[in-house]
Parts: structure tokens; sequence; C-alpha cells
């Protein structure tokens, strides 16, 4: 893990928190769209990471995988599944990372 890993943690264990908050609040309109999606993804491309992301049925599941090569060397680091791409993303991201030492 590179020395934005610590950061990368932080932002996504905070997007897990209800945004009740003004500061919160900033975070989600960051985090909970799109582009926040492209910045969790690419913060995890950079530690590292594969993502697996896709809409079944309504429910969006993301699965982050650690590993090099092809596919068949991939062990799946951690996954969510959520109504919504972003948080998805950001529940596979925190399951990957929570494992990861600091």
């Amino acid at each position: 893990m590179d020395a934005r890993a610590p950061l990368l943690r932080a932002a996504v264990g905070f997007c897990l928190v209800p945004p009740t908050e003004p500061e919160l609040q900033l975070l989600h309109r960051w985090m909970d769209c799109w582009r926040g999606v492209g910045d969790v993804v690419t913060g995890m491309t950079r530690q590292g990471f594969e993502i697996s992301l896709g809409d079944h049925g309504g429910q969006w599941i993301a699965v982050f995988y650690e590993g090099h090569g092809g596919y068949e060397t991939l062990a799946a680091a951690g996954n969510a599944q959520a109504p919504t791409p972003w948080r998805a993303v950001q529940g596979a991201a925190w399951a990957a990372l929570r494992k990861q030492p600091l």
C-alpha cells in the first residue's frame, strides 16, 4: 500500500456514516455519484486491487479483488451489495481495506 492508503481508508469509512453533519454532507455530495465511484476505484487500483461492478436486478454488487495476472489468480478481498453503485463500491472498498495493515 502506498502513502495515500490511510486517506482512502478514512474517506471510504466516513462515507458509510449517515450525513447528519455538514462536513459529512459535503463528503457525500462528492462520493455519492459516478464521480465518487471513479475516485474510489482509482484509489483502490493504486493500492493493487481490481474491481467487478454490476447491476443485478436493481441491486448493485461490487467486488474488489487482489492479485495480479489473470482473473484465475485473483482473490476476492471485499464485496458489498447495495441499491446504488456508489454505496456498493464504498462498502466493498471498506471491506477490502479493513483487511489491510496500516
